[in-house]
């Protein structure tokens, strides 16, 4: 039999300077068998970074044809596409041609050096792409904050991200380091 997800139910209060948002977003998140909490949060974060009432989470990390997030206009194109992780070169050359935007996160303070190294070259010619390093510290203090009914905070301005909890004392500050502008 299989293990099923784990939902996460979050209260996410969202103040973007710099885009203007001021909301508070509802959010379920099933947490596939395979995907750690802190990958989690790390979609939370990405929810946060780029809050609109359009933005959805996708069918999750077993599903290849859809991004962990999208948004998608009133007439069904796919504005923005936000995957996590270091998916190959042909991924995002997909990703890139069914839409406008595409906004890749990856994660693992020595991995992503190396795959960085690989892909780097191949995924300059995409110019509707961009390339964002969250650290390995930020995830880890972003994990704490995981619980099944989570109420968050996220205050983003001049691309300074800070996150923190209801339910803990501490405050995360994420640490973005853009590869690919």
């Amino acid at each position: 039999m299989a293990i099923k997800s784990s939902i996460y139910k979050a209260k996410l209060n969202v103040t973007d300077m710099d885009r203007h948002v001021y909301q508070e977003f509802p959010l379920t998140i099933a947490c596939h068998p395979s995907e750690t909490e802190a990958r989690m949060m790390l979609r939370v974060v990405a929810f946060a970074l780029h809050a609109h009432e359009r933005l959805e989470f996708g069918r999750g990390i077993s599903t290849d044809n859809e991004p962990d997030l999208w948004q998608k206009s009133l007439t069904d194109d796919i504005e923005l596409w936000v995957d996590l992780g270091t998916p190959d070169e042909s991924r995002i050359r997909k990703a890139s041609g069914r839409a406008h935007r595409v906004v890749l996160y990856v994660y693992g303070d020595r991995s992503v050096p190396v795959w960085w190294s690989k892909q780097g070259t191949a995924l300059a010619r995409f110019s509707n792409l961009r390339v964002v390093q969250i650290s390995d510290q930020s995830l880890q203090t972003l994990s704490a904050f995981a619980g099944p009914n989570m109420s968050l905070q996220s205050v983003l301005e001049d691309e300074h991200v800070v996150f923190s909890s209801t339910d803990h004392e501490a405050m995360a500050e994420v640490e973005l380091t853009v590869l690919k502008a």
